[in-house]
Formats: C-alpha cells, structure tokens, sequence
C-alpha cells in the first residue's frame, strides 16, 4: 500500500478497485473513486483542501495536488493527469486531459473533454471551454478540439483504468536488480484496450455513479 496518513484524524479513502502506487504518499482529506490509477511519485496532500479523483481518473508519476484552506482540487470521471503536473486548488472536468509538466493554478475551472497541452501554465482563475485545446506559458485557449482527438485521449484513459486492475498483481518490489538480461528477455507491452473489458469493470465498480460525486 501507499505511505498513507491522516491529518487532524481525516483518513485518505481509496476504492477497492483503484490502484494506487506503493512510492504515492496520500495525506489526509484525499478521495480516490472506483478504478482509478495513482502513479509513482505522487503526492495527494489534503492537509489543507479535499482532493477528489473521481471514477476511472488517472493521476500519473510525480504529480502532486494541493489547494488552499476551504478549496478543493477535483479531478472528475476519466481525468487524465500527466506525468509531473501540479494541480492547485482548481477542477478538472469530465474526461478532460492536462499534459505532461503543466501547472494549473487556484480557481481554474477546465472544461469537460478539453485537453491541455503539455508544459502549460493556466493562471488563477482561468476557465478553458469543453472540448477545446488550450497551451502555452501562460495558457491560452487554440481552437475546438476534432472528435477524432476526443476520441484518442478517452482511449489513452482507458488503458489506464486497466491498468489500474492489472496493477495490483502486475507490479512487485523486488530485493535487487538483475545484473544483466536474460536471454530472450520479455518486452513489458501497454494494457491491451479492450471497450467491453472496460465498460464491464465499470459495472462492476459502479462507476456510473461515480465515487464521492458530490463534496461531503
């Protein structure tokens, strides 16, 4: 399990069927919904806000959220976070994906099915349309993004949510590396996507409804 930690008596909650990283650190008010993937790294400190990851939203390696006394960072259903983001304060919405090394700041309010391109900097406050693609440093909003790119990032999402179920048996420590490779030494390939494996997983976790849907 991850390094786990209350703070002023709040415990982290994870579904069952989430996985989350044995090197992710989660303290205090932290929500993790059905299905959900939380990578290596990363940290989810609710010692302040809540930090929400609702159903089958992914939060990658190395990224960390936080937020100010009384906000809130929420990630809502199939949220994808990229490798080494910061999240403060600020809500992802439903099936929106935030590149690699972004930083979105306090009260930013990111649209459902957008996408924010990597090394992206969104200023407080700032509000991207649904289904727009927005990037820069600061941030700015491109143009409306095609269904075919909508399309491939849910894809991307979904790989992860298997990889989420196939990671709690898939991932082991071990005592050292191997000192060189075998012969005919196996290629770790990606999940394979599968929609119906997925929307079975969903059922299965109840993810229609969503986990902590609504801040309580």
């Amino acid at each position: 399990m991850a390094q786990i930690f209350s703070f002023d008596g709040v415990i982290p909650v994870v579904d069952p069927s989430a996985y989350v990283h044995p090197a992710a650190t989660l303290i205090g008010d932290v929500l993790i919904g059905p299905a959900c993937y939380v990578g290596p790294g990363a940290v989810l400190r609710g010692d302040f806000g809540r930090i929400q990851l609702l159903a089958g939203a992914n939060f990658q390696d190395n990224c960390v959220a936080h937020s100010f006394p009384d906000a809130e960072v929420l990630v809502e259903e199939e949220g994808h976070i990229g490798h080494g983001t910061i999240l403060h304060g600020c809500r992802v919405g439903k099936n929106a994906m935030v590149g690699m090394n972004s930083v979105v700041m306090d009260r930013v309010v990111i649209g459902e099915n957008a996408i924010i391109g990597a090394m992206s900097f969104l200023k407080a406050s700032m509000e991207i349309p649904a289904g727009h693609l927005a990037l820069g440093s600061p941030a700015s909003v491109v143009r409306p993004l095609k269904p075919e790119e909508i399309a491939w990032k849910r894809e991307g999402t979904l790989v992860y949510q298997r990889l989420a179920l196939e990671s709690r048996n898939s991932t082991k420590q071990v005592a050292e590396p191997l000192t060189r490779p075998e012969a005919n030494r196996k290629r770790v390939l990606a999940p394979k996507y599968d929609p119906l494996f997925i929307a079975r997983l969903k059922q299965d976790a109840g993810m229609s409804a969503g986990m902590h849907s609504h801040a309580e």
